[in-house]
């Protein structure tokens, strides 16, 4: 079938797009986003019920930093949809922000990334030693998974660039004519950055003993999928051409 997605203007402002029907794009899968939101919300909630106690850390009780642990990524994956498909679609940062339009994405999205591990690791201290018994068996699986957490971040720098994994190739064209990169962890993984650096929020568990950021760790690991099909794979199929209606939600 023809594409009906290819670029209009490629020039060092940004990339645009001919789509047929932009609005429609805007949203698609975003219905599926919703829909397994809504079937991972409770789960999460069920497995950290049990160890939620009221107890605190810098005052504040595990309860609270559970939602706001599933708060803050719930926020950053709707804001990731939000920026990228309006800067793909009507190149919207590169209008508003210019050739800064990258760097001010890149502030948002560090912001609202950090505070994803910070929440976690809150959480843990809130509800340290819950998951019981075998704690040295914990602390030693906690650090083994560390290893592919570090090996990513440094493969992430050495062979894949960090404008790139902010999603640069929604603003400038040179991101998108790159090739695919086979180094490093992502010999591995095409999509290391998900399946192996979300291994930290697991291991923030594990270290702190905690069965509430366990849930809290289940849950973000399923979520960054839901975000990588519901959202990252339309935008790749325009970005690189193949993307031809209908896409549903």
């Amino acid at each position: 079938m023809e594409t009906i997605a290819r670029p209009r203007r490629q020039e060092d402002r940004g990339i645009q797009y001919d789509i047929k029907s932009p609005m429609r794009f805007l949203f698609a899968g975003q219905l599926q986003h919703i829909i397994l939101l809504a079937c991972l919300l409770p789960g999460g909630i069920y497995l950290a019920l049990p160890a939620l106690d009221g107890a605190t850390w810098l005052g504040i009780t595990d309860s609270t930093w559970f939602y706001v642990a599933i708060l803050v990524a719930v926020v950053h994956q709707i804001v990731g949809w939000f920026v990228l498909r309006m800067q793909l679609v009507f190149s919207l940062f590169t209008r508003l922000f210019g050739r800064y339009d990258l760097a001010v994405w890149g502030g948002i999205f560090f912001l609202l990334f950090i505070l994803r591990p910070i929440s976690v690791t809150a959480l843990g201290l809130a509800d340290f030693g819950s998951l019981e018994p075998l704690r040295g068996l914990q602390i030693v699986l906690g650090l083994i998974l560390l290893v592919p957490v570090v090996y990513t971040g440094w493969s992430i720098e050495r062979y894949f660039g960090v404008p790139r994994a902010l999603g640069g190739d929604h603003f400038r064209p040179q991101y998108r004519e790159m090739p695919l990169v086979k180094e490093g962890a992502f010999k591995y993984s095409s999509n290391a950055m998900y399946t192996f650096a979300f291994l930290l929020f697991w291991a923030i568990a594990l270290l702190t003993g905690s069965r509430a950021a366990l849930a809290a760790a289940l849950f973000q690991h399923a979520y960054i999928w839901v975000h990588m099909y519901c959202t990252e794979a339309p935008d790749m199929q325009v970005i690189y051409g193949k993307y031809s209606e209908p896409i549903r939600g």
